[in-house]
């Protein structure tokens, strides 16, 4: 009997022939797994090809509930954006596929998983990390690292054995999409110098065809997480998916960016992501509300540790798990609503409340109702820069040389 692997399917040139390459290299059966994260993919095609390619099954499963519950929300509320640019759209996808990739192997019996990556790209040490985490036993096969077979290579392997080629020879992007973000790549993006091309987009308008009238929306946040649009509850998927659309049409989200890869190579990326621009920037403006400054400037040391762990492959983690814990008590007080103005590609925030808010109008204001008691200044200053003062005094590190009257 051969034994079984179950191949990460999207429907695609490269994982569509994987099917008969496995087959023919390992002599395997293979059982595709097709995830749902927001892709907006046609599933069941996708199902009905993999059977028609070869596949012995294949399996499509939903997963964009727990992608927005389990992975993104986590990552919001700790403020990961990679570089400060990605919001880790397809990298906080990964740790999840991976996941339901060693389920299904071990419930269909099966030796190994394989997937479609290359060996230039992260999400080959994304896949085969969390793996290795979750399912140490398994085998991790890489079809496209592997056979060393080009594009064009790979579309006659396709013709030659009967499979649909569902893209033209010189394609112009690789894309990848979830319902967190959108990533384009290759082509004249290649050339960090080139202006990317108006067809790179799809989820963003260009902002000089957007409405000339912004639009403000009010995002509501319990304990970190966004919970309401507008003041009516919406759970999260939906949240997203409306915040998307709004944004979108406005032209927010747009994001390039040449970044680090943990391969260690710079490559430019495209991102489109509209939800995703709104709510970071949301949610940071709650924080700088709720948190005392100690807090904040704490967290802002551990959120690019979290992203370059995600970005990295190493969700599956301990460190992860630490860090969660972390972030899930800075959350406590984290609750209010945020006002935003979207208008021709920009995202600002214009307004924050909290029943929680440490901001107190009657210590902030130069009007009437001032509370500051100013008296207490001298002493604070006094206190405040003794130490400045005795070093001066004593080593005169930045100290000015006296002026001496002429003849003194």
């Amino acid at each position: 009997m051969p034994g079984k692997v179950v191949l990460a399917y999207s429907g695609g040139l490269d994982t569509s022939a994987a099917i008969k390459w496995l087959n023919e290299k390992y002599g395997l059966d293979v059982i595709t797994l097709t995830v749902d994260v927001g892709n907006e993919k046609d599933f069941l095609a996708a199902r009905d090809k993999a059977l028609a390619v070869g596949a012995v099954k294949a399996i499509v499963k939903d997963a964009k509930q727990e992608l927005v519950t389990d992975y993104i929300f986590p990552a919001l509320k700790a403020g990961a954006v990679y570089e400060g640019r990605y919001p880790l759209a397809t990298a906080l996808s990964r740790p999840l596929m991976a996941r339901l990739l060693a389920e299904v192997a071990l419930a269909e019996g099966a030796d190994a998983i394989a997937h479609g990556c290359t060996g230039k790209g992260n999400d080959q040490v994304r896949f085969e990390v969390s793996v290795a985490a979750l399912a140490p036993h398994l085998k991790v096969i890489a079809p496209a690292r592997e056979w060393g077979m080009t594009r064009e290579d790979t579309i006659k392997y396709a013709l030659s054995r009967g499979i649909p080629v569902p893209v033209k020879s010189g394609s112009a992007y690789s894309i990848d999409e979830n319902l967190w973000g959108r990533s384009i790549e290759c082509g004249v993006l290649e050339d960090p110098w080139t202006e990317p091309p108006e067809d790179v987009y799809a989820w963003t308008a260009s902002p000089a065809k957007t409405p000339d009238q912004p639009a403000y929306i009010v995002v509501g946040f319990e304990r970190g997480a966004p919970v309401s649009l507008d003041g009516v509850t919406i759970p999260g998927l939906g949240l997203i998916e409306k915040i998307h659309e709004v944004a979108g049409r406005h032209g927010v989200g747009r994001i390039d960016h040449v970044e680090n890869r943990l391969v260690g190579i710079k490559s430019r990326e495209i991102y489109e992501a509209p939800a995703a621009t709104v709510l970071v920037a949301a949610h940071q403006a709650l924080e700088d509300l709720t948190l005392t400054k100690e807090q904040a400037r704490f967290k802002a040391r551990v959120a690019p540790e979290y992203a370059d762990l995600v970005y990295n492959g190493q969700w599956f983690t301990a460190l992860r798990q630490d860090l969660d814990a972390f972030i899930e008590s800075t959350q406590r007080f984290v609750t209010g609503e945020v006002r935003l103005k979207l208008f021709k590609g920009q995202c600002c925030v214009i307004g924050r409340r909290s029943p929680f808010s440490l901001y107190s109008h009657g210590l902030a204001t130069y009007d009437q109702g001032d509370h500051f008691d100013q008296g207490a200044a001298p002493g604070f200053i006094h206190l405040w820069g003794l130490p400045v003062k005795t070093q001066a005094q004593v080593q005169q590190i930045c100290t000015l040389p006296a002026n001496k009257p002429e003849g003194v």
